[in-house]
């Protein structure tokens, strides 16, 4: 599974270059399927990519076109699915989006995963051995009508607001 410490980074964004590049052969941040969002007003960045929840509110899809992948990343079939949106709708954390006539979402890279290799920060680890699944059902109650970028802002100012108490504590 793919693991943000969203201490370490510094928002580059190399991550989404790598992994569109490497998906698409473009360099385009629309295109990757690690997301990065910027939080000025406290200095916080942080990229958000499918942490293969243990819900896995995406798989209610109605033409089951998502599946589990063997790394367990969650894989969609282009000659099943219709775009119907409902698994961006479903992912509690923006980690799905449609863009473009395709659904976008972390597929590990088939076990390499381009945006770990690309972090020079540390910020993204990719520990495949990992058995315990974040659960986001708390999170799913609150962003369920939010678009992908309100949630992953939702997402990741709840990481941020996490880090910001330890900082306090550390610097008191």
């Amino acid at each position: 599974m793919i693991q943000i410490d969203i201490s370490k980074c510094t928002g580059c964004r190399r991550c989404e270059t790598a992994c569109a590049f490497f998906h698409t052969g473009r360099i385009n941040d629309h295109l990757a399927r690690i997301k990065v969002t910027h939080f000025y007003e406290t200095g916080i960045d942080g990229p958000v990519a499918c942490v293969q929840c243990r819900q896995r509110f995406c798989l209610n899809c109605p033409v089951k076109a998502l599946t589990i992948g063997p790394f367990g990343a969650v894989i969609v079939s282009p000659t099943i699915c219709q775009l119907c949106g409902a698994c961006e709708k479903a992912c509690p954390i923006g980690a799905i989006e449609l863009f473009d006539g395709f659904v976008y979402v972390c597929d590990l890279c088939g076990g390499n995963p381009k945006c770990v290799q690309a972090c020079t920060e540390g910020a993204i680890t990719y520990q495949p051995e990992t058995i315990e699944q974040a659960s986001l059902e708390d999170i799913k109650k609150q962003t369920g009508k939010m678009n992908p970028g309100q949630k992953r802002h939702f997402y990741l100012n709840q990481l941020g607001a996490e880090l910001r108490r330890k900082w306090s504590k550390k610097h008191a």
